[in-house]
């Protein structure tokens, strides 16, 4: 007697043709259900704003970064002390050379394009000159900020011209420590490498000091760098003291 069921739940193999069939079960008049893909739901307003804000600061912060970022093209340096037209800095001990001569003739640019000593961190010079806030500045550089301190640049000023052997000293050792040095007075400029020498430049002092440039001030060239005319030879110098507006 056949099976009532009509379910049948295992598969056949028929045994003639090796071959394998497979009833399925549930009502043949109905399909199998697909599931549908759920729609993605979108952005709350709020978390778009609280996006927005997030990517504009850190891109605010970007942008501050950029602006603020330090000049390579120059060492860096601070502004140790500065007394009326006299200021001291100072730069790395690891500074060559090379380098000072870079910056010095980066003040050099200044001092002949727009005189703003401002975008070099250095106060007015000659704020009630009618000439203009910088029209004279002396600039000293160190590798030891020691010789930068108010203190030693307060005294180096007031000491000019005194007899006191102690004040004598102080000046000579603090001319003697300079690494670089640069001076803008009216029309003339100066720029040297090494320290400050008393007396006329010579070939036995070409070793450790060296005048960069002296003379009127003139056009710069392209690059900014020199100016378009030959530098001026050296000259001698009976008294460097006395040309240096101290």
């Amino acid at each position: 007697m056949p099976d009532p069921s009509p379910h049948p739940t295992t598969p056949q193999r028929n045994q003639a043709g090796g071959t394998q069939g497979v009833f399925t079960t549930g009502d043949p008049g109905k399909a199998p259900t697909i599931p549908q893909p759920q729609a993605k739901r979108k952005l709350d307003t709020v978390v778009k704003l609280g996006l927005g804000v997030l990517i504009g600061s850190f891109l605010l912060i970007w942008i501050g970064m950029f602006l603020s970022r330090p000049d390579r093209s120059i060492p860096p340096y601070s502004i140790g002390s500065q007394e009326g037209t006299v200021v001291a800095i100072h730069v790395p001990a690891w500074t060559s050379d090379t380098a000072i001569e870079t910056l010095i003739e980066r003040f050099r640019k200044v001092g002949r394009e727009t005189r703003d000593f401002g975008k070099m961190k250095i106060q007015p010079t000659t704020p009630r000159d009618p000439a203009g806030p910088y029209r004279s500045i002396t600039i000293y550089i160190f590798t030891h900020d020691s010789w930068a301190e108010p203190a030693i640049l307060h005294r180096y000023v007031t000491a000019k011209g005194s007899t006191s052997t102690d004040d004598q000293s102080l000046r000579e050792a603090f001319e003697q420590s300079v690494r670089g040095f640069y001076r803008l007075d009216g029309t003339e400029e100066e720029g040297r490498i090494g320290p400050v020498l008393n007396g006329k430049d010579t070939a036995g002092t070409a070793a450790y000091a060296r005048l960069l440039f002296k003379g009127p001030v003139g056009p710069v060239t392209s690059t900014g760098t020199g100016p378009a005319t030959p530098t001026p030879a050296p000259s001698p110098q009976s008294d460097a003291r006395a040309g240096r507006g101290l």
